[in-house]
This record gives C-alpha cells, structure tokens and sequence, in this order.
C-alpha cells in the first residue's frame, strides 16, 4: 500500500517537472533560443546552488525556478520580445514588468511557490539597482543571486539575433567587474571555481 502511494507520489512530481521542461522548452522556441538553452541554465544553476550551500532539500525549488526563470515573458508582447534591436524606454518598462507577471502567475500554485525566488528576483542586483523591488544585498533570496550570475554568463556566451555570443575570457571578466554591484562576490568566487574546473 504505502509503495504504491510512493510511486504514485513520485510519478505525480515527475510529471509536474515534465511539464515545467516543456513550458521552458516552448519559451526557448519563442525566443529562437539554442537547443537546450534552459537544460544547461539550470544544469550550472543546480551545481553552483550546491557550491554555494543551498541545502539538497532545497534544490528541486532551485531547479524548477531556473526552469520557469522567463515564464513572466508569456505576457509580453512578440513585437517587444523578439525585437531585434535595442528596445525603447517605453518598451523597458513593458520588459522589465516580466519578474512581476511571473509572481503573479506562479504565486497561485501551491507547488511552485517555493520556486518563485529565481523568477521573481532574479533581475535584482547586489548594490541594489535592479528590478523589480530595487532589493540590495542578502535582502535578495540566495538562489536568484546564484541564478544571476548563470543567467548572465549564458546569455553572454551565446549568440543572439543582435550579436555573437562573447569568448568566454571577456565574459567571465564582465563577471569579475561586476562582483559586488551586480552579482554577490561570494557567488562570484563560488561561480569562478567552478569556471576553472571546467576548463581544466
């Protein structure tokens, strides 16, 4: 009896996250994404989660946030979304509501609240000039801090309509720039050893 309500249990949460990866896929397919854009987003968001001490239980929120990361994008428009220049400020403001739109999505699953940190905070910045609550420092929940370095450093070393993806060695010097304004330095650091490692 209790196996069968613990595969059954577990049959259930593996479809919840089947179905995570397809809406991640569909929105990678919208925006002309590479193949397995999300699948190595959230491969290198798991391991530095890990590196930076999230804890095992915690992971699976992790994963499925760096999977719904951009699901906000849903509610803006393709003429803004897709645009293949630079966007006006008026089209900013539109964009930068997407971290909103999100919250106000996943907020009503009860299984997916937990994950809302990634999608909803990711665009903050450590010194506090992000988006969209303008949160600073550790105000900003662990995991969109680890999310935003991966998500910057996949977005700069990828192509893009409007440009070709960066060598690695300027993309990971951005990163270092940016510690301590953008991104969290201890999650700099943690991010930099992993780097390294993977290269050698």
């Amino acid at each position: 009896m209790f196996k069968h309500l613990e595969q059954a249990y577990a049959d259930l949460n593996q479809a919840y996250d089947e179905t995570l990866e397809g809406w991640a896929a569909a929105l990678d397919l919208r925006e002309k994404e590479t193949a397995n854009h999300s699948q190595k987003v959230v491969e290198m968001t798991i391991r530095l989660a890990h590196a930076a001490g999230i804890r095992a239980d915690d992971l699976i929120h992790v994963r499925r946030g760096a999977f719904l990361h951009d699901i906000g994008k849903i509610a803006v428009p393709d003429s803004i979304l897709l645009k293949p220049g630079p966007l006006s400020e008026d089209e900013w403001v539109i964009m930068r509501q997407h971290p909103v739109y999100a919250y106000q999505m996943l907020s009503k699953i009860n299984y997916l609240k937990p994950a809302i940190e990634i999608p909803y905070c990711h665009h903050e910045k450590w010194d506090g000039s992000g988006y969209p609550q303008g949160l600073a420092g550790d105000a900003i929940p662990l995991a969109a801090r680890v999310f935003a370095v991966v998500d910057v450093w996949q977005a700069l070393t990828s192509d893009r309509v409007y440009r070709r993806a960066w060598p690695e060695s300027n993309a990971r010097k951005y990163i270092i720039d940016h510690s301590g304004t953008h991104f969290d330095p201890k999650i700099v650091e943690a991010f930099l050893k992993l780097v390294i490692a993977d290269v050698k």
